[in-house]
């Protein structure tokens, strides 16, 4: 009795404690459940980008309703509103109409088959024939810029379709102000900043080529800008002469005075007549015989 007693106690001394169950309320146990189910539609949600797609054939091999216009593409009707997924996080609407007749019925009493209405603006596109190759383009610099038809395939910017400033142009092809600026049509230019000093104002750059024809219709011919050239050299030719003598007379006037004075007037000597005594004051007076110069003096 005592060993079976004994054996008893050691069995309950090895046996290991009993865990303890973890018990939870309803509401947490229906709350766990919400968790996992909206988590689970993320999850789906994330994998299937468009859902309808795979709506489009259904067990009577019909066409679903709402995959009607999303069979192939990402196209979402509902209630009579397309909207399209741009795949940016958005979707885009655009309205759609029932076509004439009854409104949702074809002929043979199914659905009918939307128009969607195309409220896109067209943006016509015109192109220009470039001048040089005769190839049509939509977009050139040259073009935007001076309103000259050349692609830029065809563009030499260091020869035929280089800039000038217009100082330069005024300088060498003797244009005015109105000419760029009033004269019609008005030259287009366009502005960067001076490379001399960038404190300076914008420099204006044009094209040589509508330069060269502005200075054609100015003057005429060319034979007639050369004359104008050959005529304005002689008249500061002309000038820088006359400006030189001009410094010269005032420089040799200045070392050489009594050779270039205008009126030179002859140093007058008086020549004085007989004295007059003046007994009161006991003053002599003599005055000049060839002017009116008189002068008063005492005798020691």
């Amino acid at each position: 009795m005592e060993m079976s007693e004994d054996s008893g106690t050691a069995a309950d001394a090895v046996a290991p404690p009993a865990e303890k169950v973890s018990k939870l309320t309803n509401a947490q146990k229906a709350r766990i459940e919400r968790n996992l189910a909206k988590a689970q539609k993320l999850r789906e949600a994330k994998l299937v980008l468009h859902p309808f797609k795979d709506l489009a054939s259904n067990k009577d091999g019909g066409l679903h309703p709402e995959a009607a216009l999303s069979q192939g593409s990402s196209v979402i009707k509902v209630q009579g509103t397309k909207y399209i997924d741009s795949g940016g996080g958005f979707l885009l609407e655009q309205p759609v109409l029932p076509t004439n007749g009854q409104p949702g019925l074809n002929k043979s009493g199914g659905e009918e088959t939307p128009v969607i209405l195309d409220d896109a603006i067209a943006i016509p596109v015109q192109y220009e024939e470039c001048l040089e190759c005769g190839d049509q383009y939509a977009d050139s610099y040259l073009f935007n810029n001076f309103g000259h038809s050349v692609c830029d395939k065809c563009r030499d910017n260091d020869g035929r379709h280089a800039l000038i400033t217009r100082t330069e142009a005024k300088a060498e092809y003797l244009l005015k102000d109105c000419d760029f600026d009033k004269r019609e049509p008005k030259l287009r230019f366009i502005s960067r900043k001076n490379p001399h000093n960038v404190r300076w104002g914008e420099m204006k750059l044009y094209l040589h080529l509508q330069i060269q024809k502005r200075a054609l219709e100015v003057w005429g011919s060319e034979e007639e800008l050369v004359r104008q050239h050959e005529s304005r050299e002689d008249k500061r030719e002309v000038g820088k002469a006359r400006k030189y003598n001009k410094q010269m007379k005032q420089l040799r006037m200045e070392v050489r005075s009594s050779i270039y004075t205008k009126k030179t007037h002859a140093i007058h000597e008086h020549e004085f007549g007989p004295d007059t005594h003046n007994e009161e004051e006991d003053t002599y007076t003599h005055t000049c015989l060839t002017c009116p110069y008189s002068e008063t003096y005492e005798k020691m």
